[in-house]
């Protein structure tokens, strides 16, 4: 049986900066395991590249949620059963039933976690976001907190003043590629909202374009910042393709971690000091709850030994819905699939990626952007906007024929709660994940309210030209149902799940404001599932500065 000071569970955005920093000091021995294999596919790399992982669930746990009640019904044809007829025969009769939409939850599963298959938007969230949850009651993770943290992280090649750092192993650079349209939406953007150059300085609000994780044109994940530099370092062990069963309890203390290799055999790893559990917003309450960590009801339905109670654990899911409206244009400049982009333009911008690094194999998708209020009264920005040069139609796995645009309206600090529970026992089993999507009717209004302000620079007088035909039907602007409607009919998370280990000192907290787990010694939790508030923009960024501060408290600790 292997010991290690730390083992680390889930090589993700946090994972990953975690493996880096405690393996810094050579007198203590890190383990880093991943259930993803390691991060070798060329689509893990080019930027583009994330564009076309489709389905498949090598790289992308690819999850799906209940079905959502707020969303619209949709037919689905159950299969068939067969029914017996008063004369003794078989007949085989189609069950069609009406159900709610699922909402799909792809996350990375690989070296990087979701940073190695996300746009690579480089995006904190607003200085209110943090100033609140030290107002919650969490020592030391008000804005002037962790300001030290984001700047410890980056290398930032566009900005140098007090807000950014250009000593850190994550790269954060402009966008490479651009083009018309996106430059056209930023100019009737701005006319409306304001012009900002950087989303992350002194003020959030306004329109432009959006700071990429990227060096040199290639995608600079969690695992290329992070671990990358560091392979040959003797204190540290990543064990890949290697699932989690449970964490081993002596008591209420961590002591080891169950896991399983890639053909099938159960082993155990000690941890001498610390379990640090880093499997995202869905894959921590998961490993929590079958290690017999939670809510006692939830534990024991499913024949697992109910051993520390938290009924907290896997509640207070919280995540960005958003509405995507589509638009065709033929411009062949735009992302999208024709005879001319297939045979001419990809081979030509493929070669031009392979010899400078630049061109359309360097886009993010989400190009430009912004953040907006809803409404005048409200404090901070409530709307965040994405501008894509491709039609994105169910999160890309819907290709569409020719060429055209998408602009998102995510809602950024919804009031609806879900949550995560374990469909049973079974380590290999997804678990079961309950957004709760809308259910708080304030989160509709909001949706539709900023829906009419993205629109209002889509309908722009310089900008319209591109979004006459719609690849939906078309929304009418002035009836508020209609447009609701339409968000019950598509709108989808835009991939950013917290909150679901929440930080706090309450009865529903998992982790204190040292991201111990409450009621247990030798366990901590760090990942975006602390959270306990929904930040206002991408939660890459953030959950990397978690990382970097918590191996601090760490080291700390430790010294």
């Amino acid at each position: 049986m292997k010991s290690y000071d730390f083992v680390i569970l889930g090589a993700g955005s946090a994972g990953c900066v975690l493996a880096n920093r405690l393996s810094s000091n050579p007198n203590f021995n890190v383990c880093l395991i991943e259930a993803g294999p390691k991060d070798k596919d060329i689509r893990l790399h080019v930027p583009l590249g994330f564009a076309f992982f489709g389905e498949g669930r090598k790289y992308n746990w690819g999850f799906n949620t209940v079905p959502q009640k707020e969303f619209e019904k949709v037919s689905v044809l159950e299969p068939k059963t067969s029914m017996v007829d008063s004369a003794g025969g078989v007949h085989e009769v189609q069950n069609e039933v009406e159900d709610n939409r699922k909402g799909y939850q792809p996350r990375g599963k690989t070296l990087g976690g979701s940073s190695s298959i996300n746009a690579m938007l480089y995006v904190r969230g607003h200085s209110w976001d943090y100033d609140h949850w030290s107002e919650l009651g969490n020592e030391g993770w008000s804005y002037k907190d962790v300001l030290p943290y984001f700047k410890k992280a980056e290398h930032n090649e566009v900005h140098n003043n007090d807000y950014h750092g250009q000593n850190g192993p994550l790269n954060v650079s402009r966008i490479r590629h651009t083009n018309k349209p996106t430059e056209d939406f930023v100019k009737a953007g701005s006319s409306i909202f304001g012009f900002n150059e950087d989303f992350n300085g002194e003020d959030q609000e306004g329109i432009g374009f959006y700071q990429t994780t990227q060096k040199d044109g290639k995608r600079c994940s969690a695992a290329g910042a992070y671990l990358v530099p560091i392979l040959d370092r003797d204190n540290l062990t990543i064990m890949t393709d290697t699932h989690v069963n449970k964490i081993v309890l002596e008591g209420n203390r961590a002591t080891g971690v169950e896991c399983i290799d890639s053909e099938g055999s159960l082993f155990t790893i000690n941890a001498d000091k610390e379990v640090l559990l880093s499997s995202g917003a869905f894959g921590s309450p998961q490993i929590l709850l079958r290690s017999g960590i939670g809510p006692a009801n939830e534990i024991t339905k499913h024949g697992i030994e109910h051993k520390i109670d938290l009924p907290g654990v896997g509640k207070n899911l919280q995540d960005h819905i958003d509405y995507l409206s589509v638009h065709k244009y033929d411009s062949w400049s735009l992302i999208g699939f024709s005879l001319r982009s297939i045979f001419i333009k990809y081979p030509f911008e493929a070669l031009k990626y392979i010899f400078t690094k630049t061109g359309l194999f360097t886009s993010t998708v989400a190009e430009a952007g912004g953040f907006i209020r809803s409404r005048g009264d409200i404090e901070v920005p409530d709307i965040q906007l994405h501008f894509a040069p491709g039609m994105i139609v169910d999160h890309g796995r819907a290709p569409q024929w020719g060429h055209g645009l998408s602009c998102h309206t995510c809602l950024l600090r919804p009031k609806s709660r879900g949550e995560v529970t374990l469909n049973s026992a079974d380590p290999m089993d997804d678990p079961k994940i309950d957004p709760k999507f809308l259910s708080d009717p304030e989160d509709m209004k909001v949706m539709v309210d900023g829906y009419k302000k993205m629109m209002k620079i889509l309908n722009e007088d310089s900008f319209s030209k591109y979004t006459s035909k719609h690849v939906h039907r078309p929304v009418d602007l002035g009836d508020d149902e209609d447009i609701e409607q339409a968000i019950r009919e598509e709108a989808d998370t835009v991939y950013h799940p917290v909150g679901t280990c929440m930080m706090g000192h309450d009865e529903m907290a998992v982790v204190n404001d040292k991201l111990k787990v409450h009621k247990m010694d030798g366990l901590r939790v760090i990942d975006a599932s602390i959270m306990p508030t929904l930040v206002g923009g991408n939660t890459n960024a953030p959950t990397i500065m978690i990382g970097e501060k918590a191996s601090d408290i760490i080291l700390d600790h430790w010294a």
